[in-house]
């Protein structure tokens, strides 16, 4: 199977109260006037409640994925989750695509494009905590396992790592320099680690 491409695929992951949607946030401002970015809003079966996505019902979900609506699915904590496959037309035109997506379609993911880039997006687990604990979504799950669930990437090997522990424009700057290496790669461009401190 021919991978998509030649744009670039760009997976923004981590464990919950890591700040993901903020530094997406503050990174899609930032590259507003980037017209070779693009930011994909993901579908979830649950209204949103301070994070930006598209909602669907469950029926609607189950319908839309089988008529091919998702490039991307995911379950995760009794809710379904897709990135819509109107993403491949912006790979197909040499754009990149950013996307809050879980860590189990990774794989998936670089099966079916050709260029993928990861950026883990993390914090000590005293921070999660505070997080998830003043965020106090109701679909969220006891916090205690939300944390136990991010303990899967300690060891998780991503292309980018940023550790979002201080000002949120901070952690911002080092994702929109992540896209930006991935929309402009270069011979030097390797593996890096970095913390918004």
């Amino acid at each position: 199977m021919t991978r998509v491409g030649p744009g670039r695929l760009v997976l923004v992951v981590g464990p919950s109260g890591a700040g993901k949607d903020t530094l997406l946030d503050l990174a899609r401002a930032m590259l507003r006037n980037d017209a070779s970015v693009v930011f994909s809003r993901r579908v979830v079966t649950r209204a949103a409640a301070g994070e930006p996505h598209d909602t669907m019902d469950p029926d609607a979900f189950e319908r839309a994925a089988r008529a091919g609506a998702f490039a991307l699915t995911w379950d995760a904590h009794d809710l379904r989750y897709g990135i819509p496959a109107s993403i491949d037309a912006h790979i197909h035109a040499g754009r990149t695509v950013v996307c809050n997506v879980s860590r189990t379609i990774i794989a998936t993911a670089r099966e079916r494009y050709a260029e993928v880039q990861v950026v883990l997006v993390t914090a000590p687990a005293e921070i999660l905590m505070a997080r998830l604990a003043a965020r106090a979504r109701g679909s969220d799950d006891d916090l205690a396992r939300r944390l136990a669930r991010g303990e899967a990437f300690a060891d998780f090997a991503a292309d980018c790592v940023i550790a979002n522990v201080g000002a949120p424009e901070a952690g911002a700057a080092l994702l929109t320099a992540a896209i930006v290496a991935a929309v402009r790669p270069t011979a030097a461009t390797t593996r890096s680690s970095a913390s918004a401190s």
